[in-house]
Formats: structure tokens, sequence, C-alpha cells
């Protein structure tokens, strides 16, 4: 479970679903005093997504964004959509003698791993005030994959095998909608999100106390919830929200090994993992004839998330306690962030004809913190994306894009960089991952009925 392999997916979300705000059919309409023509039909999206994913950029685990604005949808209406994430990730191990062989390449190789993901909506509109909703998408989620190389640095020769992660989850949402009054909707419902994963740790860098280290960590499914409201004036195609998503509580059973010999140091208990609180802001408007404009502001709360599986937290406690001679006695996590997670999309849509629309935009995401995990060494990320949308008839639509994703530089470090002792810092940044980057594709199919 890693720090930032998630790429926040919620922007080429958010981009693939302005070509999809349908305008007034071929009507006139007054928009801040001027004369605006609105095509029939004009559908401008929100980008394919914010493509989120652990894979490409350092947000954590966040992979889908988690949007509503399907929701948001006028009438009837579902869709489904399709996601690709191509990284490209690697960095350089420090020239230290604890994390690699002597006189080999200090290089990492490239761990970022493909990965593709799904999203999909249902919205009916039961009543002029009550609609309700079905969304599901695979929110959290990491994959990252280490090579196995000569240096041994996060990786064993004798086992071949590499440090590793992979984390999935999948998400379904049941949102109630209700409009006391006229273009004003509050909505909200249950969550129910399964998480499961895997991490392995290999190589030096982890000392001969961890490596050969494995948890499995067993799917479970819990409960969450969501509230929000919204205000739209179709008129002038303006839509505005904000939903927060609540943090969801798990006991997961850990199995824990080393090279496969179960691990028992001492008796086991159920490892706690909250997945985060967050808000969502989208917001977007017509500001010329057949132009929309349109914003994406996510907060993710990753400064409360942690991860430490009880033999692993008992072992690295005997560890510390023998390395700093007494001075620190508790564990380390085996994963966890030191800051929230930030994201903002801006861009632009236009209809070019009855049938095609296009939209661009730019994203910046914070990251997590610097230095980070060796599981997911990289600090946030600037993006550009670009998609188009194609409507065969007024009821139905064909959307893709495709985001270019700057990853922000980061140090990897091991688990201890964080911890309250004189000197760890130095013995805890183990390498620099720079110049890296990620694209992301997307697919969209939307119908009214």
């Amino acid at each position: 479970m890693e720090k930032s392999l998630s790429m926040d997916c919620a922007e080429l979300r958010a981009h693939l679903e302005i070509v999809k705000s349908t305008f007034v059919n071929n009507s006139k309409k007054y928009f801040f005093g001027k004369r605006l023509h609105l095509k029939s039909g004009l559908m401008i999206f929100s980008v394919i997504g914010v493509f989120f994913s652990s894979y490409s950029k350092a947000s954590a685990l966040d992979q889908s964004g988690q949007s509503i604005l399907p929701f948001l949808e006028a009438g009837n209406f579902v869709e489904v959509n399709a996601f690709a994430v191509d990284p490209s990730i690697s960095g350089v191990v420090h020239d230290r003698p604890d994390l690699g062989i002597a006189n080999q390449s200090r290089e990492t190789g490239d761990i970022g791993q493909n990965n593709q993901f799904y999203t999909a909506a249902l919205k009916l509109q039961l009543t002029d005030q009550f609609s309700f909703g079905l969304l599901y998408d695979q929110p959290f989620a990491a994959k990252t994959a280490y090579p196995v190389l000569p240096n041994n640095s996060y990786s064993d020769d004798m086992n071949h095998e590499g440090t590793s992660v992979n984390v999935k989850s999948q998400n379904l949402s049941f949102i109630f909608g209700y409009s006391p009054l006229k273009n004003f909707q509050v909505y909200g419902g249950p969550v129910y999100q399964r998480v499961k994963g895997n991490v392995s740790f290999r190589g030096m860098a982890y000392t001969e106390a961890f490596n050969g280290y494995n948890a499995n960590f067993k799917e479970k499914g819990e409960l969450g919830w969501l509230v929000g409201g919204s205000y739209q004036i179709s008129e002038i195609a303006l839509k505005a929200a904000v939903t927060y998503r609540s943090k969801i509580k798990y006991n997961f059973q850990v199995d824990e090994n080393i090279f496969g010999e179960p691990l028992q140091y001492v008796a086991p208990v159920d490892t706690k993992i909250e997945t985060p609180q967050s808000v969502n802001i989208d917001f977007q408007t017509g500001i010329a004839t057949n132009t929309l404009a349109y914003m994406n502001l996510r907060w993710v709360n990753w400064k409360k998330f942690n991860i430490r599986p009880a033999q692993y937290d008992a072992l690295t406690a005997s560890y510390m306690d023998m390395l700093t001679e007494g001075t620190y006695k508790d564990g380390i996590d085996l994963d966890s962030y030191q800051k929230d997670q930030y994201t903002v999309s801006l861009g632009l849509g236009r209809q070019l004809t009855d049938r095609w629309s296009i939209a661009s935009d730019i994203g910046w995401d914070s990251g997590t913190g610097n230095p980070a995990s060796t599981l997911g060494p990289m600090k946030g990320y600037w993006s550009f994306g670009l998609g188009a949308q194609f409507n065969p008839a007024p009821n139905y639509f064909i959307a893709a894009g495709i985001k270019y994703f700057w990853l922000g530089d980061a140090k990897a470090e091991g688990g201890g960089y964080y911890l309250p002792i004189e000197g760890i810092k130095e013995i805890a940044e183990q390498s620099e991952f720079k110049n890296n980057h990620a694209i992301a594709y997307a697919l969209k199919f939307g119908y009214r009925f």
C-alpha cells in the first residue's frame, strides 16, 4: 500500500465530463448582458477524468478522484468509462555500501506498472424533486514493482524478486437527491467499499531483518457515507457542487511472512486502517458562445493515514530499540503520508459542430510530502490534457482523451525518516527520483433515456 503510486483520476474524469453538459437545443439566451448563441446538444466535458493513479504521480493511493458529476446530469443518464495509465518512474540509489553491491550501477530501473481501471454511473430522475444515483468506481490503488538488478538495492538475486506493492479497491455509492428549491439540490447516501492489497520488501535497502518481508491484506468490505449540495442554471450551463465523503474504517487480517515462512513474533491481531475522508468541489459555466469553463478542486486527508501490521510493528520496534540503544522503542509504519493531498484542474471546452466538441485542461497536485516512500517515490505533478467528444445522436455520445503528467521529483526514504532521532534522516534517505512522467488515456460512453 503506498504513498503515491496512485494517480488522482478525478481530473481525467473531470476532463471527460464537461463535453457532457447539454445546452439548450437551437436556442438563443442572454448571458451577462450579451446574446449567447447555443448550438443544439452542446456537450463540453469535465475532461476524461482526472486520471489519478498511484502509478503515475504522488497522490498517495488516490486513483479515480471519486467524481459526483454523473449524478448531476439532467434526466435519466448512464455512462461507462475505461482508463489506462502508462507511467515511467525511475531513480538512482545513493552511493552507500548498505544500499547496494559495490561496482554495480545504482539505477533502480523503471518501477512504474501499466494499469487499467473502470468506472460507471446510473442516474434516475424519479420525480421533479427526487433523484437516485448509483456510482461505481475504483477509488484507491497502487501498483509498483522494482526490477531485479545486480545492485540488489531493491531486489534479491537469490529469489529473483523485486520490491513491489499492489493495492486494489472498489466503491459503490448509493445517492439520493432532493430539490427543495428550483436549481438547488441536496444529496447523500451510503457508500460500500472493498479493499485488498499486498506488499513485498526485497533488497539491501530493507536490511537483513526485512529483506523477504511480505504482507497480504485479505479483501474486506466496509460502509461509509457521502453528503453534498449542488446548484445549476441550465440556460448558461452553470453547475456547482460540493461533496464530502467520510473516512471508512477497516480491521484487516494480514498474513505476514519472511520469504514464505510465517511471522509469529507476537500474538496476531487485526491491523486497523482508515481510507481517508475527502472533499470535491466542481464548478462549470458558459463564458462565451458555445464555450464552457470548468474547475475541479479536491482535498484528501492522507495525513491521518498509516499502515502498521502487528508483526512488522513488533519487529521494527525491536530493531529500533537495538539500533538506538533504547532511545526509541516504538515501531515504524509500513506506509504513511506526511501531508494532505490537494488537487486543482482548470479547463475550457468548446462545441465545434452539432456533433463534435473538444476540451483541454491543466492540473496540479500537491503530493503527500517529500521525502516519499520507496513504494511511491514522487511528489505530486503538473498535467495537461486533451479530449474530444462525438455525438452520433442527441441522446448518446462517445468521448476520448489523453493526459500527460510531469511527476514531481522526490527523495525516497525508509520508514524511519520522520522519527525523532538525531541523524536518522541521513540514514533513511535512500535514493533520488527525478524527471519522471506518466500518460493516461480514457474512453467514455454516455446515454440519455
